[in-house]
């Protein structure tokens, strides 16, 4: 996620030649990256539209197999998250089974948090299968990741299906809910197979590969995706014109409101494809075969998943930024997770720097820009700066430290030296939940970067 306040960027950027110095080699493409694990777990999703979009109805299986003994299955909800729930968005299991066995799902005071107890344990090792139905509210213009606009006919919704919140290595994940916006999931990927289904003639675009419609009654059509290894899915249905383009080996779809927008769809795409270079030159090839972007009007910045973003309706002048930001983090959470609510800034700090090197923005972050009483805090979990309330403080803590750290160890260590490091970090972490200490490893030969998010209090003293 992006703040309006560091997105700006003059359009003069556009002529910015990027980063020489990065001569490591780098992944060409997508099947260069390595091969996400074999068992991870399978997710197969279905939404059903009502025709006003308010709401959807939904099915979901999940197979899965535990590396070490369960007795509860854990998912999350996040459209029951403070910031959206106040929007009017909800996410509710209306059903749950194991096999024959009907599970009763308990909602934990926080209701992101949704348990379903087994009959019995199940050893580590032993696939489970899991099958649910639930039920999905939109808020009306909503400013958050889940909502719907009456004016234009058009709804949005990432993360809003239930999470299964296992990780590898951890067990289950129960970071609270805070009210804060910002993202706050984690998950392993997975293999996922999508279908919506909505009235005729709504536009759906999502998370994935299209591989075909059906009709299953007459006025609706189904429309299914699938992705190889994801660790989160969004979609947007309804009135809206879809362009798609292919750039630099990627299939690129922008879907705009059929009642007009600031920017067309050729001229986000434009700005996605210079992204796409000045990011694949950085860190390797994007890593999957689609991206959809969707123009969310009520929004104010801009919200990544794996493989689709979601933009504000900006001024011409603000979207390189936000586009460079956003589309960094399918290489800083997607193909590389974190626990998002306990180390925020593996994903937002670097996202922030390969955005600040895209656009020629490096002096923007400096640390001796940050507020003294926030110098030392990048490492904090989002339940730190939920406590004051101030998504400034979170930003320029967060954001803005962690990226002036990444930047000013980059230019002490050398580019060529850093950015191999940011490299292997993705070549190594690909496919996982990393964590801080993943990060320390990386740079374990560039004592600069160690050095300096220590400083930052991303990385622990010593």
């Amino acid at each position: 996620m992006i703040p309006t306040r560091i997105r700006a960027v003059g359009l003069g950027v556009l002529l910015v030649m990027l980063l020489a110095g990065c001569t490591a080699s780098v992944p060409d493409g997508p099947g260069d990256w390595p091969a996400p694990p074999a068992d991870r777990p399978v997710v197969d999703v279905a939404f059903d539209m009502a025709p006003d979009l308010a709401s959807a109805t939904g099915t979901e299986t999940v197979r899965f197999t535990p590396d070490r003994q369960v007795c509860e299955l854990v998912f999350r909800n996040w459209p029951n998250k403070p910031t959206a729930a106040r929007d009017g968005s909800a996410l509710e299991i209306t059903g749950a089974r194991v096999g024959d066995t009907a599970l009763a799902p308990q909602i934990a005071p926080d209701p992101t948090l949704v348990t379903l107890p087994l009959p019995a344990c199940v050893p580590a090792g032993t696939a489970i299968t899991a099958d649910l139905t639930f039920r999905l509210t939109l808020g009306k213009d909503s400013g958050e990741r889940v909502g719907y606009s009456p004016a234009t006919g058009t709804a949005w919704f990432g993360t809003a299906f239930p999470l299964l919140a296992w990780v590898r290595g951890e067990g289950w994940v129960r970071d609270a809910a805070v009210d804060l916006y910002g993202e706050a999931a984690t998950s392993e990927d997975a293999a996922l197979t999508l279908s919506v289904t909505a009235a005729d003639g709504q536009e759906v675009v999502a998370t994935g590969t299209a591989t075909g419609t059906a009709s299953p009654a007459p006025g609706h059509v189904t429309h299914r995706f699938t992705a190889e290894a994801v660790r989160d899915a969004a979609v947007s249905v309804g009135a809206y014109a879809v362009t798609t383009r292919e750039v630099r080996g990627v299939r690129v779809h922008v879907a705009t409101p059929r009642s007009g927008s600031r920017a067309t769809g050729d001229e986000w795409i434009d700005e996605l494809d210079l992204a796409l270079e000045r990011h694949g030159t950085l860190l390797g090839a994007y890593p999957y075969t689609d991206l959809t972007a969707t123009i969310v009007p009520t929004q104010t910045d801009g919200v990544e998943f794996p493989m689709a973003l979601q933009f504000a309706d900006d001024r011409r002048a603000e979207i390189p930024g936000l586009v460079a930001h956003e589309l960094a983090h399918q290489w800083f959470y997607s193909l590389v997770g974190n626990d998002q609510a306990r180390d925020p800034w593996l994903d937002e700090a670097f996202a922030t720097w390969a955005q600040a090197l895209a656009t020629g923005q490096e002096d923007r972050y400096r640390l001796d820009r940050i507020p003294r009483g926030l110098r030392g805090r990048t490492g904090e979990p989002m339940e730190y700066w939920a406590r004051t309330g101030d998504f400034t403080r979170y930003v320029r803590g967060v954001y803005d430290q962690g990226a002036a750290a990444l930047l000013e160890a980059r230019r002490h260590a050398g580019a060529d030296r850093f950015d191999a490091a940011v490299r292997a970090y993705l070549q190594d972490n690909a496919h996982r939940v990393a964590g801080p200490a993943d990060a320390a490893t990386a740079f374990r030969d560039v004592p600069e970067a160690l050095e300096a998010l220590r400083d930052a209090g991303a990385l622990p003293a010593g």
